[in-house]
């Protein structure tokens, strides 16, 4: 089994939400975090002071797939995701090690 973790802009977890239904993969954790990359935020005026905003506010995506759908929801993350500006995000896959479900004690992929 295999997290994909994806940092998203807000506007697109409708559509990415939706791709992943299209695949196949109905749950997911979503969080919304502040951070940023390569573009370190971006300065604005507000009441005639300018200050920097350093943390611009993100959608963390996370769910926990089987390894044969690992590739179908990383391609469904970018497609609908994808704006081609900066700051669309990353994906992160990590491999997990055990999953349990705590109703019924399911363990590995049949608790995903």
């Amino acid at each position: 089994m295999k997290k994909v973790e994806a940092i998203i802009k807000p506007f697109k977890l409708e559509e990415v939400k939706d791709a992943l239904h299209d695949v196949g993969i109905e749950g997911m954790t979503v969080s919304e975090v502040k951070g940023f990359g390569r573009q370190k935020g971006h300065t604005e005026i507000y009441r005639g002071s300018e200050y920097t905003v350093d943390f611009l506010p993100k959608i963390k995506i996370e769910l926990v797939v089987s390894d044969t759908k690992v590739a179908e929801a990383v391609t469904a993350i970018v497609k609908a995701a994808k704006t081609g500006k900066i700051g669309d995000g990353k994906i992160f896959v990590s491999t997990v090690e055990e999953a349990i479900r705590i109703r019924t004690e399911e363990k590995g992929e049949a608790a995903v």
